[in-house]
This record gives structure tokens, sequence and C-alpha cells, in this order.
């Protein structure tokens, strides 16, 4: 009995002691409840009183005309590259040329075994001489017999039968130069010349050869001079390509990957058709290439302007911020930081044309990352920045203010 009445006992002073411990928390947390908001009322980006300005470059909104530019890879392709072919079956005589060669149009390249077409031109040759002595007797009997009429020997048939006799072998005349003619041209198949300038590629064949009509290929002769360059425009930028072209074609450069020059060209075609597969143009640019440094099959960065900005208002591109709500920079206006929304028009290397502020507006450009709406900015020295590059080690043992307040 004691021992149940010891257990109650301490069983209701537990009790008591829990009943004080939670009366006391809910006193603790009585508190005033305008602390908080006025806490979340104030805004988060708003500078520290008494903090220290921030250090940053900048440079001043510049308006001026701003080429847009297309960027695009290409590839050096040749205007005419023709694989020269024997048009007769027939053997190599002579091979006049090198590989690797320069050649004019027109020069002799292959001379092939002509006995045959010679013996031909000859064979039409005589054939004709011997038509045409017989048109002249022909001719001589029709004059007889003219006067034979006349003088009422013969009757008229007979002399229309010489007539016609005549008519007929000035016709075998004709069909003799014809076949001449033919021959000719079989006998000049025996020739082979270069049908335009360009450079010989790899000669495939040697003398002894013994070459098929229209099947065994000779050499290949490729133009480099002038050369053409083949790209892709996007569809966007189809209407600026039409209208450069019929205003004489677009200066267009071509720059080697491997940094072996810049060369300035003009744009000649635009292709008819937009590949609905990637959306783009194919396009031509040609190039004059006296020095022969674009090779066909090479591979080239195109840039070509397009269309001119008038008048666009000038910033670096990293003066921009990239945020959620779009693209931002600071301003520095009376030695404070402002933050002015903008629209980017155009980027270009270093440079992007934007809407949104004008044209000297001072522009925070390093230093960016410590700025906030309101904040007071100062402005870096040039000639302490460059100093200090040199010499970081004695700027710092002096400990000199490198920095300048920012002018209102």
């Amino acid at each position: 009995m004691k021992t149940a009445l010891s257990c109650f006992n301490r069983f209701n002073l537990l009790a008591g002691l829990l009943a004080l411990g939670l009366l006391g928390l809910a006193g603790c947390s009585d508190k005033p409840s305008g602390a908080a908001p006025e806490a979340a009322a104030k805004p988060a980006s708003a500078p520290a009183a008494g903090a220290a300005p921030v250090s940053v470059s900048t440079v001043r909104a510049q308006q001026r005309d701003l080429p847009v530019l297309l960027t695009a890879t290409g590839t050096v392709t040749p205007l005419t590259s023709v694989d020269v072919k024997a048009q007769v079956t027939s053997v190599v005589v002579k091979v006049l040329i090198k590989e690797g060669q320069f050649v004019k149009a027109g020069e002799l390249m292959f001379t092939l075994d002509a006995r045959t077409d010679e013996a031909n031109l000859a064979k039409a040759r005589a054939q004709l001489a011997k038509d045409n002595a017989a048109l002249a007797d022909a001719r001589r009997q029709l004059a007889r017999s003219q006067d034979l009429f006349a003088q009422k020997f013969v009757s008229q048939g007979a002399v229309d039968t010489s007539q016609a006799q005549v008519d007929a072998l000035a016709a075998t005349i004709n069909a003799d130069q014809a076949a001449i003619d033919a021959a000719m041209v079989s006998l000049s198949y025996d020739r082979i010349t270069a049908p335009h300038a360009g450079r010989a590629g790899q000669v495939v064949v040697y003398p002894g050869s013994v070459v098929q009509a229209n099947v065994t290929p000779l050499v290949t002769i490729t133009q480099l001079s002038p050369i053409g360059v083949a790209y892709s425009l996007p569809q966007r930028n189809l209407t600026d390509a039409l209208g450069a072209l019929k205003g004489g074609g677009a200066a267009v450069t071509a720059k080697l990957a491997d940094g072996g020059g810049s060369f300035q060209g003009r744009l000649q075609f635009v292709d008819n058709l937009v590949d609905a597969s990637s959306g783009s143009v194919k396009a031509k640019a040609v190039f004059d290439n006296a020095d022969n440094k674009l090779w066909p099959g090479a591979f080239v960065q195109v840039s070509q302007t397009i269309n001119v900005l008038k008048g666009a208002v000038i910033v670096p591109e990293a003066a921009l911020i990239q945020g959620a709500r779009g693209t931002v920079l600071y301003t520095l206006v009376d030695g404070v930081a402002v933050s002015k929304p903008v629209k980017v028009e155009y980027a270009q290397g270093l440079d992007a044309a934007v809407s949104g502020i004008a044209a000297g507006d001072v522009v925070v450009v390093d230093g960016k990352q410590n700025v906030r709406p309101g904040v007071r900015l100062v402005e870096r020295a040039a000639t302490a920045d460059k100093d200090a590059q040199k010499t970081p080690a004695a700027a710092n043992a002096s400990g000199a203010d490198t920095s300048k307040p920012a002018a209102p």
C-alpha cells in the first residue's frame, strides 16, 4: 500500500513540472509581431547604410553604324572541273603535259593514232575530185545539147536529161564535201586539247595505252582562278541576300581554317530552293584567287555583310547581364548604379547593339558582379590599373588608393 502511494505522488510531481515547462515556452513565444514584417519589408537588394563604394570600370555608349555579319563554314569549289576523255577508241601516241601543270584553253595535251582517220580523209577528198571531174563533163554535155537543140538537131528531152545529170553530180559534190568534213572531225578527235584554262590533275595514261571512246579518263582539268566558295544562308537572311545580289553582289570574306590568310570576294549565286530539313539556302561567292591559295575542297570560314544597322547604340557585350527577367546593364548616374533593362538588337564580336539606353550613357563593364541598384560607385583609374598590373607588389606595399570618386 505504501509503495502504490509513493508511485502516485511521483506521478503527480512529474505532471506538475511538465505543466510549468509548457507555460514557460508559451511565455517565451509571446513576442511582438511587428519586427518580422519590418524586416521583410526591407528590400533585399538595398545597400547597407555606410557601405563602401564599389570600384568599377566604365565606358560610354556610342552611336554608330554596325554591319550585320553572317558567318558560316564554306567549302572551296571550282567553277569548272572537266574529266577529259577520248571521243574515239584508239592508242595514245604522245602525252604532252605533266601532272600538276597549268594549261591554257586549247593547249594540245594528247595525240592518238590518227592513221585510219587520215586515210578516210584522203579517200573522201579523192572522191570529191572524181565527182568534180564528172560534173565538169556533164556541164559540157549540157552545153552541147543546148546548142544542138537551138539548131533543132535534138529534142527538148535530150536537153532535160543532160540538165538532170548536171544537178545530180552537183548534189554528189555536196555529199563529198560533207564526207570530208566528217572525216576532219574524226581526225580532230585524235588531238585532245584543254577545254579551258586550269591545273591538270593526275595523268592516268601513257604512250601506247589503249583508250575507249567516252570511257577512259585521261586527266582532270580544274579551274583555280577565279574560284568559288559554297556555303548556306539561313532562311531569315534570304531577302537581304537577294537584295545584295541585285546590287552587284554583297562583299564576302573567306578565311582559311589554318590561318593561311583572308580573301575578299562577291556573292554570285543564291539557290532557288530552301532546304526544308535545315531551313537554309545554298549560296556561292566568287574569289579572284590569283595566288592560288584557295584550293578545291578546303574548308573556310565565311563572313558576309547582309545588312547595316544605321545609328545603333553600341555597348561592350561584357556589360550585359542575363537574368530571369531579361537582359540588363548598370549605368552610372550621379555616382550611383542604376539598373536599366535593354534589348539586344545584334551582337558581333565584342560589341552589341542595344535599345533602352541613349548614346553617351556611362555603362559599367568590369566589376558589375559586385554592383546592385543604388550602390555608390567609383571609377577605376586606367593608369593606376596598368601600373598595378606591371608592379603589383609595389602597389600593395605603398597602399596607394587607385580609385577616384565618380564624377557626378
